[in-house]
């Protein structure tokens, strides 16, 4: 009865309070203004920075043809020359390297690593942005054990907001129904505080950035 009591002030209370009218106590505030302070450094750096704090791996690459030399060396030093892989483009760029690509979903344990694009990069927190919208779906981008990203320069942006500010211009009201932030390989230290990599996804992350605004 107590409890019931209790409870029964506190609703009271609540009610009233939103009977009365009261002024805005942070009227000062300005709320649109940057949380954080701006990056000195550039997209590029600034992204790359955070991505390999994250334990990501990064690699630039000016055109298309390092692109390929890129896959070429980093396919050999995975021990592998298949790549799970849906996109026309990725795919030919996997041919032009002498390596396979295999869009069989089902064998993706015995492939092991995926080869997709992204939506965005995030220099903020050096974060990719793949949605389900790709031609990938979710499946590429969570469960090969080794997950490579071609990005670009025209994707990199500052914050998750401007991001998610590129999604909507792209997709307009057909905004995809997943949209992940993948920050550096999959890790948890849930058990024992013990650093368990690849616990929920790719436990190695690679990231070919080409560079394409000019």
């Amino acid at each position: 009865m107590e409890e019931s009591t209790s409870r029964e002030k506190v609703l009271k209370r609540i009610r009233n309070a939103l009977l009365e009218k009261t002024d805005n106590p942070f009227s000062r505030s300005v709320f649109d203004s940057p949380i954080l302070p701006p990056m000195e450094e550039g997209l590029e750096v600034a992204f790359a920075e955070r991505l390999m704090q994250t334990g990501g791996k990064f690699v630039y690459c000016e055109n298309a043809d390092e692109v390929v030399a890129n896959l070429k060396a980093l396919a050999s030093a995975i021990d592998t020359d298949t790549l799970l892989c849906l996109e026309g483009e990725l795919q030919g760029l996997l041919n032009r390297a002498g390596l396979k690509s295999s869009a069989d979903l089902d064998a993706f344990r015995e492939q092991g690593a995926g080869f997709t694009s992204c939506e965005a990069l995030v220099a903020r927190s050096g974060s990719i942005i793949v949605s389900s919208r790709l031609t990938g779906g979710r499946k590429l981008n969570a469960f090969p054990d080794i997950h490579i990203v071609l990005g670009r320069t025209s994707q990199l942006v500052p914050e998750i907001a401007d991001a998610l500010d590129a999604l909507r211009t792209r997709y307009g009201v057909r905004i995809p129904s997943v949209i992940s932030m993948v920050t550096g390989p999959s890790r948890t230290a849930d058990i024992e505080k013990t650093l368990v990599m690849g616990a929920h996804g790719p436990r190695e992350l690679y990231l070919l950035l080409l560079e394409d605004a000019f």
